[in-house]
């Protein structure tokens, strides 16, 4: 007899399927039962892929990318798996929002991590603390870590100005120095100058002038006789990538270097490669990473190594550090709270010691200021590089400090 009428084949299926679902088979045909994916981990990473920072924002993708590389080998959170979601923003604020928001609301990124301008990370910031999103920053500014551009989800992983100005400052300037200063006409350009002078004034150190040249300048010919007539003992050069590799050629081009030291707030890997070992011999700046920490920082020399291994034998470079130490420390947050949870990983990073590339780091609790080391730098001779990639000597080491920031009060965050 069949027993199987419209009623009772409809109520066996329903009960069937759930029996094999729980069983872990598909109901009905006899095949394994397919859960379906964890979700990855999504990390957004705006950052100017094309224009005159684009070799800085090449390295930040490849750290980044061995960061997530290394975080889905050990196993990413409970099997599952981080991916990096690049986009170009072009170093425009504009653009920058409009990838930014994008990826928020298109591509359900989790966390944002990324941005190399002064400018085009307070557009980022403003998107993500709208959305409650957690940001984390990897270009220098002074402003993000203020109250009015800060939120809970901001965090700071880069130097800033303060940091970088008053390191350089304290290893060339002396009392009665005379200093001239070459500055970008921008955010960037004017938060070094600001910085630079706050610590002059601090040593007794003079200002002989300064000059402000537009962003991208193609030419600095111009600049050179007013700054030679000024008479400083040291050339101050503030701006960043092609522009620093550009100014300090024609500065050397038109005698300064012979009459002046040159400083210079960041000195750049890349652009040293760009000018020239005789172009920048002499010149001194800070950093936050230079592979040879690798000698002391056993950290370093685990990132050198993994680095080699990932890109033919290559180093990391001070910017690509940026982008492998955010995510690195973002993604050991995720794994501390469990979850991708934004208040739990908040929580986490702000809870969070790490060492993953240049010794030890934590962000402040007030404005999330990532407290780390500074290295003074100074570009070799040709004659002394053992290798291509051996381009400056590690002066000082300035060990990472609360001292080293601006206080929270005069950042208007109040107990």
């Amino acid at each position: 007899m069949n027993r199987q009428g419209p009623g009772y084949g409809a109520v066996s299926r329903r009960t069937l399927v759930r029996g094999m679902a729980a069983a872990g088979t598909l109901a009905g045909i006899g095949m394994p039962f397919v859960a379906r994916a964890a979700e990855p981990i999504r990390i957004g990473f705006p950052t100017p892929v094309t224009g005159p920072f684009g070799a800085e924002a090449k390295d930040q993708i490849r750290s980044a990318e061995l960061a997530v590389k290394q975080f889905n080998e050990a196993g990413g959170l409970n099997g599952r798996m981080a991916e990096l979601l690049v986009r170009d923003d072009k170093l425009n604020p504009g653009e920058a929002a409009t990838r930014t928001l994008e990826l928020i609301e298109k591509d359900r990124a989790h966390f944002i991590v990324g941005a190399l301008s002064s400018a085009v990370q307070l557009s980022v910031n403003e998107i993500t603390r709208s959305r409650k999103v957690i940001y984390v920053s990897i270009s220098q500014s002074d402003t993000i870590n203020e109250a009015k551009d800060f939120s809970r989800h901001t965090f700071h992983e880069a130097l800033n100005p303060h940091m970088t100005t008053a390191a350089v400052a304290k290893h060339a300037f002396k009392k009665g120095t005379r200093v001239a200063y070459l500055v970008a006409d921008y955010a960037y350009g004017h938060e070094m100058l600001r910085g630079f002078k706050r610590a002059a004034a601090a040593i007794g150190a003079e200002t002989a002038g300064e000059i402000l040249h537009p962003f991208g300048a193609p030419d600095y010919s111009t600049f050179m006789p007013r700054l030679r007539a000024m008479r400083p003992d040291i050339l101050c050069i503030c701006n960043f990538g092609r522009d620093q590799a550009n100014s300090i050629k024609q500065a050397n081009d038109f005698g300064l270097k012979k009459a002046s030291r040159i400083v210079v707030p960041v000195l750049l890997h890349n652009q040293r490669l760009a000018g020239g070992a005789d172009a920048f011999e002499g010149v001194v700046g800070a950093s936050n990473y230079y592979w040879r920490l690798e000698e002391t920082v056993p950290t370093a020399k685990a990132f050198n190594d993994a680095f080699r291994a990932a890109y033919a034998g290559a180093v990391p470079t001070d910017y690509g550090a940026y982008g492998y130490t955010a995510v690195r420390s973002l993604l050991m947050a995720v794994k501390a709270a469990g979850d991708t949870d934004t208040d739990k990983v908040v929580t986490a990073l702000e809870g969070l010691k790490y060492d993953v590339a240049k010794g030890p780091e934590s962000y402040r609790a007030c404005d999330h200021q990532a407290i780390q080391s500074v290295l003074i730098t100074e570009s070799k001779k040709k004659s002394e590089m053992q290798g291509e990639a051996d381009l400056f000597r590690i002066l000082e080491v300035e060990p990472g400090s609360e001292a080293m920031l601006r206080s929270c009060d005069e950042l208007g965050h109040r107990a």
